[in-house]
């Protein structure tokens, strides 16, 4: 059986007690707390304040939660509440269209996928949340590059891996893509990721007004294109879910 690592269960702990107890603590009453010796008790808590979990008050000298910690927590509501709202409408656009539903957000220079709707036919599929997606050449990673400041520096600054020879990697002709996405409100990939396989997608607001996701389709080429094009119905039904999930989260009209 794997053993815990002291220190992370102490930082944890040290981190709970901030969070439950007053406002402010000082050294001594967080190692009391702890049972912690007070040299022990003063690394962990140099260690966190370094990382922005932990800040100390100049004047007292008293510890307190710091904003870093709340930026993490911040961010797992924000997916989730996106997730939340988006159920209905994900699963409106999976019967309309007759394909898979993805819902993607920014992480780590790529999208990753946070909510999955399978095609609504007896197929085999396999759940794909939690999976990754570059952003340069599939149409969720696209939308988020258009309208997304910190995706479309990532987007420029990554490595653009050619996937199939309609991949676009020359920074130009990227750049020219992200100008048509946010013209026309909405990416395509036909072939720019895998061999066979279309997608489109649409970007997601919130209250702010600031892009905080993306949904689109995906499917075989032959079912989401007509002559070459994607199926102007498809796009639509896309935009038409993106706009509703957009609104459930406080956007308005776009």
């Amino acid at each position: 059986m794997a053993r815990n690592i002291q220190s992370l269960e102490r930082a944890a702990a040290m981190l709970r007690l901030l969070a439950g107890g007053e406002r402010r603590l000082g050294l001594s009453d967080i190692a009391s707390s702890l049972g912690l010796a007070k040299g022990t008790a003063h690394g962990i808590l140099r260690t966190l304040q370094q990382e922005g979990f932990v800040e100390q008050d100049d004047a007292s000298g008293r510890y307190q939660l710091g904003a870093e910690l709340l930026r993490l927590g911040t961010t797992y509501l924000d997916v989730h509440e996106l997730r939340a709202r988006a159920l209905v409408w994900t699963d409106d656009l999976a019967r309309s269209s007759g394909e898979s539903v993805h819902l993607g957000v920014l992480h780590q220079h790529g999208v990753l996928i946070v909510h999955h709707v399978f095609r609504p036919d007896d197929s085999r599929q396999v759940l794909e949340i939690g999976v990754m997606q570059p952003l340069h050449s599939t149409a969720l990673g696209k939308v988020l590059s258009a309208y997304d400041p910190v995706a479309h520096s990532e987007a420029l600054e990554s490595d653009r891996k050619s996937f199939t020879e309609r991949t676009v990697c020359d920074l130009d002709d990227f750049e020219q893509i992200l100008d048509i996405t946010r013209a026309r409100g909405y990416a395509a990939d036909v072939e720019e990721t895998w061999e066979g396989v279309a997608s489109v997608a649409a970007p997601i607001h919130d209250r702010r007004r600031m892009p905080v996701g993306a949904v689109g389709i995906t499917g075989a080429v032959e079912r989401l294109c007509r002559d070459g094009e994607l199926r102007p119905e498809l796009i639509a039904a896309v935009r038409d879910c993106a706009r509703a999930v957009s609104r459930d989260l406080g956007a308005g009209r776009f």
